[in-house]
This record gives structure tokens, C-alpha cells and sequence, in this order.
């Protein structure tokens, strides 16, 4: 690229980093940070273990937050210097060491951007992730497997941890349904606009026949509860079923009732854990995706009124919002934002960040205009 191209680029990241500056606030953060930094040199912090992992998060988060946008403005700067001196100079490499900084930058400062739309109430939550087979038979069960492996790609790219809590086969193939949590933070947040149904078109690898199939399968995304969102179930309210685990083809690989099933009876929430070692963790695990869900419901109910109230009930959101082509041509389209990929295996491969900006971007937009 010319300087002159490189110096746009400059300006237009400039720009962009005052806007993150102006949403992160680091002056605030910094008085912020003094303060936590106060009550966790206090002696008798550990006192109180659950309020102490509180503070020391929060203040390694801020930390994190303020150092990040810092080191950005930093780099900025130098390499807006260096550029006036490779004008100056004519001088091809520093020319050619500004171009590499400055691509690396406009990368960062992209997802830097990105992580400041996420500021919901729950944005910064590790996510609990629940794919169900729908419409299609066995290829709905594939497909809901090949969805199951795209999300632990992605994890994986990220460096981000997985643990699956409970997994229910389909008889042929694939899964009936899977869920899992994703430990990072804002994993909720990114991964809360992959909510929805999918759809896949391909030519069926179960059919003798060789016909295209249209399949379907239901992606939920909750976040994970932390023990301030008080959201008490009573005994009362849960009827309680143990049963033997099971894996692929209805095996048993499990001889005792470890595995667990809590209905919600105020709700009909049902929710089964069978991947962890006892009953009594099991047991454990489906009472916290149970909370995260009632904390979800309660959410969305008063979301809900409070459209009701404004005379506004029209859902935002589409019950198909993704189509994966594979046959007669190769396309990843998300309907909600217009975002596209001719390239479905790289997908499959977890390779979902242009969906997952897109789609913050797009829920942004729609929460600022009020549509």
C-alpha cells in the first residue's frame, strides 16, 4: 500500500480507538481499580472467601481492560511516528514494518471494538450451550453433531475451555441433543447471537438415493449463574429422576443411577445431566443449568412486559437465522445481518468470528434504533 493509504488507515484507527476510549473510560476504571486495590491489601480479606474471588476478579479484569486499550494508543502512536519518518526518509522497510503494524492493529482494535458492544447485564458470563436435532430425521441428528463440533473448534481456536454436561445420542446418528459450557470471559456474550435454528441443505449421506435433504436443528445459549443472581429453586418445586448413562446406540456405559433428571414443575423446565462421574454431581450441574434457565425466563418475562407495555410485542429476533448450503453451491448465510461465506468446511471447522461480529454489530444496531 502507499503512505498515503497507510496514513488513512492510521487516521480511521485513531478515530475508532477514541470511540473505544470514550466506552472504556479509563480514568473511571483507574479510580475503580484504586479502590479494589485498597480492599484487597486488607488483611482479613480472605475472610470471606466467594467476596474476595469477587474483588480480585473484577480488579484483574479492569486491569486487563485498561492495560489493553493503553498499549493500543501506544502502539498508535508509534507507528504513526514511524510512518513520518519513512515519508521523510523514503525509506522502504520502515515503509514495509509500518504496513505489518499497522494490519495487526486495525486487527485488534476490530475485536477491541467488538468486545465494547458487548455490555449487556449478563455479556461477561461464561456461556452454558444446548443444541437440539429438529426437523430432518437423521440428517438433523448429523447435523446437530457437526454444529456440536463447530462450537468446540471455535472454543478451541480461542483457547477457551469446554466441559460437556450432558449428551443424549440419536439412534442411527448423531446427536439428539448436547449441552456444554464454554469457560471464557464474554463467552456469553459472543456466543448469545448464535442462538436460533439453524438450517442445512446438502445431499443426504444417508439416503440410498442420493436426494438433497433439508435439516434442522435449535441452538440455545444461556448464561452460566454466579451465586449473586439469588435465584432460589425450592425442593418443592423439583420432581427429581435418576436413571443408568448411556452412550451412542443406547450402550450402557454406566452400571449405576448416576445420571439425573430435574423437572422444574412451576415451569415444566426439564433438564438431564449424565456426563459427570455420581449422582450427587450430576445432581449438582443440572441444578445450576436449571437456575441459568429460570434467570434466562425471568429476564425475558420482564423484557417482555415491559414491550407490553410500550405497545411494542414484536419478536427481534427470526426462528430461522443461519443457512448452511452444501448442495447445488457451497454457502454460509446468516439471515438476520446479510453476513456470507462461500467456504461451509472452514465453518464446520469453527471458523464463526465474521457471524459472531456481524451478529453483535446487528443486535447493537437493532437495541439503538429500537427495532
Amino acid at each position: 500500500m502507499t503512505f498515503e493509504q497507510t496514513q488513512e488507515i492510521i487516521d480511521a484507527l485513531t478515530k475508532s480507538l477514541g470511540a473505544i476510549e470514550a466506552v472504556v473510560d479509563p480514568a473511571s476504571k483507574r479510580a475503580e481499580i484504586s479502590d479494589l486495590e485498597t480492599q484487597v491489601s486488607a488483611p482479613d480479606l480472605w475472610d470471606d472467601p466467594e467476596r474476595a474471588q469477587r474483588l480480585t476478579s473484577r480488579l484483574s479484569a479492569l486491569n486487563a481492560d485498561v492495560e489493553r486499550v493503553e498499549k493500543l494508543r501506544a502502539r498508535l502512536d508509534d507507528v504513526a511516528v514511524l510512518v513520518e519518518l519513512a515519508i521523510e526518509e523514503a525509506d522502504a522497510d520502515a515503509q514495509a514494518e509500518a504496513e505489518r503494524e499497522v494490519t495487526a492493529l486495525k486487527r485488534e482494535v476490530d475485536a477491541l471494538e467488538i468486545r465494547t458492544l458487548l455490555s449487556g447485564e449478563y455479556d461477561e458470563r461464561e456461556a452454558l450451550v444446548t443444541i437440539r436435532s429438529g426437523a430432518g430425521g437423521v440428517d438433523a441428528a448429523d447435523f446437530a453433531q457437526m454444529l456440536f463440533r463447530m462450537y468446540l473448534r471455535w472454543a478451541e481456536r480461542h483457547g477457551y475451555g469446554t466441559k460437556v454436561l450432558d449428551t443424549s445420542y440419536a439412534e442411527e446418528a448423531g446427536l439428539k441433543s448436547v449441552v456444554f459450557e464454554v469457560s471464557a470471559p464474554y463467552a456469553y456474550g459472543n456466543l448469545s447471537v448464535e442462538g436460533g435454528t439453524h438450517r442445512l441443505v446438502r445431499i443426504s449421506p444417508f439416503d440410498n438415493q442420493g436426494r438433497r435433504q433439508t435439516s434442522f436443528a435449535a441452538v440455545e445459549v444461556i448464561p452460566v449463574i454466579e451465586d449473586t443472581d439469588h435465584i432460589d429453586v425450592p425442593e418443592s418445586e423439583i420432581k427429581v429422576d435418576v436413571f443408568r448413562s448411556s452412550g451412542p446406540g443406547g450402550q450402557s456405559v454406566n452400571t449405576t443411577d448416576s445420571a439425573v433428571r430435574l423437572t422444574h414443575l412451576p415451569t415444566g423446565i426439564v433438564v438431564s445431566m449424565q456426563d459427570e462421574k455420581s449422582q450427587i454431581q450430576n445432581r449438582a450441574a443440572a441444578l445450576r443449568v436449571l437456575q441459568s434457565r429460570l434467570l434466562v425466563l425471568r429476564k425475558a418475562e420482564e423484557a417482555a412486559k415491559k414491550k407490553e407495555l410500550a405497545g411494542d410485542i414484536k419478536a427481534s429476533w427470526g426462528d430461522q437465522m443461519r443457512s448452511y448450503v452444501l448442495h447445488p453451491y457451497q454457502m454460509v448465510k446468516d439471515l438476520r445481518t446479510g453476513y456470507e461465506v462461500s467456504n461451509p468446511d472452514a465453518v464446520f471447522d469453527g471458523d464463526i468470528d465474521g457471524f459472531i461480529d456481524a451478529g453483535i454489530r446487528w443486535r447493537r444496531l437493532g437495541e439503538a434504533t429500537g427495532r
